[in-house]
C-alpha cells in the first residue's frame, strides 16, 4: 500500500561528515538526481537504503516511492491516515507525509530519487545484516493496529523483560518496544561475531558505547552514534 521502500531519510547537517562515517563503516555512495534543492546523498550496504538531507524536516523518516502518488494520498485518507503535510501539483515533485501513533514520519514521493544500486546481493557493511528499525511506541497493540493494514505483519511478541513486537514487510522490519519512551528510532544489527566486529570498531576509535539499551541486547552489545545522531545497535545473534 505504501509502496517500494526506497531509505531512511536522515537530516544531515554535515553530509560530508556523514558519507566519511558510513564510508568508513563499509557503505557506498550511490548517484542521485536532482530532485531536490539541498545537498542530498545516499549510501547503501547493498540492502539498506540511507539518505542524508541538508534539510530540516522531522527526522529520521520511512520513506517510500509510489507512482500516481496524489491517488494513494486520497486511498490512505479513506482508510483514516490522517497526513501531516501534502505537496500535491502538476507543477512540482508531489510528496505527502503522516505520522504514526508514537510520531514516527513516513513519507512517500512520487518517484526514486536516486540511481539503483548495481553491487552483489551478499554485499554487506562491516556492521553485518540490518534486522529491524526500531521504534519506541505507547501501546504496542495500537501501534501494530496501525502499521498493519499499511503492509506489516507481526511475526513475534515477548512481554518480559519489557514488551516489544517485530512486524516484518518485504523490505524493512520495524521493532516496536514499549516501556522505553526515552529510546531513540535507530537500527539494529545482528551477527553471530557482533562481539568480533565492535571491538574492531573500537580500535577505530568509533563512537560506540556498551552495552545497547534495547531489552535482552546483551552485555556484548553496543550502540554506534552516527553523525546525525542516529543510533545503530549491535547485537550479538543469528
Amino acid at each position: 500500500m505504501l509502496g517500494r521502500f526506497l531509505e531512511i531519510s536522515l537530516y544531515a547537517p554535515d553530509i560530508q561528515s556523514s558519507l566519511g562515517f558510513y564510508e568508513e563503516l563499509g557503505f557506498t555512495q550511490l548517484n542521485v538526481g536532482e530532485t531536490w534543492s539541498h545537498p542530498y546523498a545516499v549510501v547503501t550496504d547493498g540492502h539498506l537504503f540511507i539518505g542524508l538531507h541538508d534539510y530540516r524536516f522531522d527526522s529520521p523518516s520511512l520513506t517510500y516511492a509510489r507512482p500516481e502518488l496524489a491517488n494513494q494520498v486520497r486511498n490512505l485518507e479513506d482508510s483514516g491516515i490522517m497526513f501531516a503535510f501534502r505537496k500535491l501539483s502538476d507543477d512540482q515533485f508531489n510528496e505527502a507525509g503522516f505520522k504514526d501513533p508514537d510520531g514516527q514520519m513516513v513519507s512517500l514521493l512520487e518517484a526514486r530519487t536516486y540511481s539503483p544500486y548495481t553491487g552483489g546481493e551478499e554485499d554487506f557493511s562491516i556492521l553485518g545484516r540490518c534486522s529491524e528499525y526500531c521504534i519506541a511506541v505507547a501501546d504496542i497493540d495500537a501501534s501494530a493496529q496501525f502499521w498493519e493494514p499499511l503492509g506489516f505483519v507481526m511475526t513475534d511478541r515477548e512481554e518480559k523483560p519489557s514488551p516489544r513486537a517485530l512486524l516484518i514487510s518485504d523490505c524493512i522490519n520495524l521493532g516496536l518496544y514499549g516501556g522505553n519512551r526515552l529510546l531513540r528510532p535507530g537500527l539494529v544489527f545482528t551477527e553471530p561475531d557482533m562481539d568480533r566486529r565492535i571491538e574492531f570498531l573500537i580500535a577505530k576509535d568509533m563512537r560506540i558505547a556498551r552495552p545497547s539499551p534495547l531489552p535482552n541486547a546483551g552485555e556484548l552489545s553496543a550502540v554506534l552514534e552516527s553523525p546525525e545522531g542516529f543510533d545503530l545497535h549491535l547485537l550479538v545473534g543469528e
